[in-house]
């Protein structure tokens, strides 16, 4: 290459400047004269001016996200501050006394956490098939026609009020899944889950008062009340598959399933995982539909076919309104760990739909 005090005594209108030609290439350390040589330009960073609209709209998205987290921030700010004197009083025994008398310093949420995580389990477990299922038909087997009906269907389910579905499971859904609870016990019983104490396998007179009010029967009202949800989610999801993957595995000789598991289910593992997510957020959270059905009890009830359960929002509904002040730090404290455990769930899920494809990020 050329030395800086040939670079200095060459012509100016040799040197090479930015994106202009010099006479000559480098071969083995001089420049051939007659040759044109073009530098790289160096890329330039788009700098276009933003209009008063633009610096508007974004202020207002700034402050909107701001507002979420500050109002997410006060709720678990407040209950901490209200749920003080009940931590103070029990420390970590909180966590693992399944007892609830207040007024006598003997409480923890033992019981109605395991009620609340077994009947958002159960949920759940019902819920997804049935939404993934209800979301693969709307976007991918209906007829075009349908779709708009069978859409404003889902939608007009997911605005029910929770009370409703709590009354119509209470006095109708009931009394109707006795069957199936007894048959679940009769075959499953040697499952500690479908374990049902005080009735024998092939017993047919075991009384139907076991199988009443039980975390099984909730978290079948619970799964009909998310199941619109996560439905709605998935559905957005899954109708945003490329066309052009779709159409390629139709031309490689693949069946609508074929189509569906090759293309549409990958591409929504987003969607799947973050209604799930949502709908299992709101199954936890679930308070007048699960306090009408079950029959609450105080110690850990493991056995989801069994009368008896618990949730941490029906005990706050449930002893609310005759609660001593130190019994409603008690109770804000319940709800802490609700809250607490709901946005595990969220940040989990949301870490997780962020690496598949449909929930990832585009880089430009």
């Amino acid at each position: 290459m050329a030395s800086a005090q040939e670079e200095s005594d060459r012509p100016e209108s040799d040197r090479p400047e930015h994106g202009r030609p010099r006479t000559g290439i480098p071969v083995f350390g001089t420049l051939v004269p007659g040759t044109l040589v073009f530098d790289k330009p160096a890329p330039r960073r788009p700098n276009a001016a933003r209009g008063l609209g633009d610096r508007i709209f974004r202020y207002q998205l700034t402050a909107t996200g701001v507002a979420v987290l500050a109002v997410m921030a006060g709720v678990g700010l407040f209950l901490l501050l209200r749920a003080g004197q009940a931590l103070r009083a029990r420390g970590f025994a909180f966590l693992t006394t399944a007892e609830w008398q207040p007024d006598v310093h003997r409480f923890g949420i033992a019981a109605v956490l395991t009620g609340t995580v077994l009947i958002a389990a159960v949920a759940v477990t019902i819920s997804v098939p049935l939404a993934v299922g209800t979301a693969l038909f709307i976007s991918d087997v209906a007829p075009r026609k349908l779709r708009r009906t069978l859409v404003t269907m889902v939608d007009l389910m997911a605005a029910v009020p929770s009370v409703v579905y709590g009354l119509w499971g209470l006095f109708f859904l009931q009394q109707h899944v006795i069957g199936l609870s007894r048959w679940l016990s009769e075959w499953l019983g040697w499952i500690p889950l479908f374990k049902v104490d005080g009735t024998q396998p092939g017993e047919p007179l075991a009384s139907e008062s076991v199988f009443t009010a039980s975390t099984f029967v909730a978290g079948i009202v619970v799964a009909l009340m998310v199941a619109p949800i996560q439905c709605s989610v998935m559905r957005e999801v899954f109708s945003q598959a490329p066309a052009g993957e779709r159409e390629g595995a139709y031309a490689l000789g693949a069946t609508r399933w074929g189509m569906i598991r090759a293309v549409v289910l990958p591409y929504g593992k987003g969607g799947i995982i973050g209604g799930t997510m949502l709908g299992l957020g709101r199954a936890l959270g679930e308070t007048i539909a699960v306090y009408l059905i079950i029959s609450p009890v105080f110690t850990i009830q493991p056995h989801i076919l069994q009368t008896g359960s618990n949730s941490v929002s029906s005990l706050i509904a449930l002893h609310y309104g005759d609660a001593s002040a130190f019994g409603m730090s008690a109770l804000m404290a319940a709800g802490l760990a609700l809250f607490l455990l709901t946005l595990a769930v969220n940040f989990t899920a949301s870490s997780v739909a962020a690496r598949s494809r449909s929930g990832a990020q585009s880089e430009a």
